[in-house]
């Protein structure tokens, strides 16, 4: 199991964050959805490790965490984006390249999954990032700072973050030559979150067999590029 530590920001400031498996594991910085780091995205921190990972998960929200919908919105609007992922996020890869995990990646889901691509830009530490079903708004985005591999797994009938913007981020990421791989899966938003159901909400649903095949995508890139 897991424990809880802080770790150091680069302006100096701190985070506290889930650090969990192998000291010498290569390192995989897990971001949270707008539900807060939870008991769900500590879970696939742990399967992560199960993988061969250490895994760091930044707790962006500073010790919030909720089931509500609504409250789930207010945390993620109140987050400063680009704070979280130059600061939260590059600390987090810092660290683990620091106590010894040498390579780093960056996987993170629905408000984490755009948070991995604004990472992709601004966390230079990471070797390799995995988006799932999540994007910042494209006018952010400047693929050409992305140098490290990118990989995305997408649901077409995702209603949080649409498959046309999916479109057009790989338009700005294949004018810029950034090397991407990116998936879709007939299922809706959270398909790989097996809470989604219990969440009441219309727009998420699980999908086993999408979320395993994207697991098993993300475990093999991963493999590639930080091994």
């Amino acid at each position: 199991m897991g424990a809880m530590i802080s770790f150091k920001r680069p302006d100096g400031g701190s985070c506290e964050g889930y650090l969990v498996g192998a000291a010498k594991a290569p390192g995989i910085v897990v971001i949270q959805e707008w539900w807060g780091l939870n008991d769900q995205i500590k879970g696939v921190a742990e399967r992560f490790v199960a993988a061969g990972y250490r895994v760091l998960v930044p707790d962006l929200y500073r010790g919030q965490v909720t089931l509500e919908a609504k409250e789930a919105e207010h945390l993620m609007n109140d987050l400063n984006f680009a704070d979280a992922a130059s600061q939260d996020i590059r600390g987090a890869a810092q660290y683990l390249r620091a106590s010894g995990s040498g390579h780093v990646g960056v996987s993170g889901y629905c408000m984490g999954g755009a948070l991995t691509v604004l990472s992709a830009m601004l966390v230079p530490e990471s070797d390799a990032n995995v988006t799932w079903y999540g994007y910042p708004p494209l006018e952010y985005v400047d693929p050409g700072k992305i140098k490290a591999p990118l990989l995305g797994h997408f649901g077409t009938q995702d209603q949080f973050f649409a498959i046309s913007g999916v479109e057009a981020l790989e338009v700005k990421l294949k004018e810029a030559h950034v090397g991407y791989e990116f998936h879709r899966y007939d299922a809706k938003h959270a398909f790989a979150n097996e809470e989604a159901d219990s969440k009441n909400l219309p727009p998420l649903g699980y999908n086993p067999e999408a979320a395993a095949l994207a697991w098993d995508r993300t475990v093999a890139f991963f493999d590639k590029f930080l091994r």
